[in-house]
């Protein structure tokens, strides 16, 4: 498998995961509804953790434009890589959004929420205010870069032990748990532009039944907000460390 398959592989199976918790908690009839933010958190730590588990040792499964772009700001992964790797992360978020549409695909006319329907997909404010928005999103995905080259120093790890191979993509669903769980409220935590975009896209294209509009004024936040967390967060780490 090329690492180019395997990001977009790596990507679909996050979000099928991601939006697959989310889908069983707001979706209506659904054995889950309303069952919570702590479920919806832990799903999306398991669905990072699982995903890393299956592409990392193929591509290091960035599955994320902000990880990709933040990795190459400070030397650790090649330009001339990013607009490959960006473009499965893309596809493979859309390609994750489709095939939870097709999992819950009865339950779409039995909820009458458009705001809830968009959410299955990707990410919104709790409260409108772009800049404040922009902010959380910067500072989330600082953490999760910054976090993830710190967790996953050589100095974390014991020599021969396998300890990253084995604990490392545990170690990293951890930190998206935490990040969900301590900042996630105000914006739903995107801090990935690759899993609010492709999502986004499958909501404007699949014919989902009273789905309403698909906020593209607001698509942006998820967009800009992770890419300059990333970067911040690789510099961080790299001043720092």
């Amino acid at each position: 498998m090329s690492p180019f398959l395997a990001e977009l592989i790596g990507t679909m199976v996050l979000i099928i995961f991601g939006d697959g918790v989310v889908a069983n908690v707001v979706l209506q009839k659904s054995k889950g509804h309303n069952s919570g933010w702590i479920v919806i958190t832990t799903g999306w730590a398991l669905a990072v953790t699982i995903a890393v588990y299956m592409v990392g040792s193929i591509s290091g499964a960035h599955l994320n434009p902000a990880v990709t772009i933040g990795l190459a700001a400070i030397g650790k992964f090649s330009w001339a890589l990013v607009p490959g790797y960006i473009a499965a992360q893309m596809l493979g978020g859309f390609l994750g959004g489709v095939v939870v549409w097709l999992a819950y695909l009865p339950h779409w006319g039995a909820t009458p929420d458009q705001g809830g329907k968009l959410a299955v997909f990707c990410t919104g404010p709790a409260i409108r205010q772009p800049a404040a928005n922009l902010l959380t999103e910067i500072i989330g995905t600082f953490v999760l870069v910054a976090g993830i080259l710190a967790i996953l120093r050589p100095e974390n790890l014991v020599p021969n032990s396998g300890f990253e191979k084995g604990f490392a993509p545990f170690l990293v669903g951890l930190l998206v748990a935490a990040i969900g769980l301590s900042l996630g409220g105000p914006t739903g935590y995107a801090i990935n532009p690759a899993r609010d975009l492709g999502p986004r896209l499958a909501h404007a294209f699949l014919p989902i039944a009273g789905k309403g509009s698909s906020e593209w004024s607001y698509a942006w936040v998820p967009i800009i907000g992770p890419i300059i967390g990333g970067v911040l967060g690789a510099l961080f780490f790299k001043a720092c460390w």
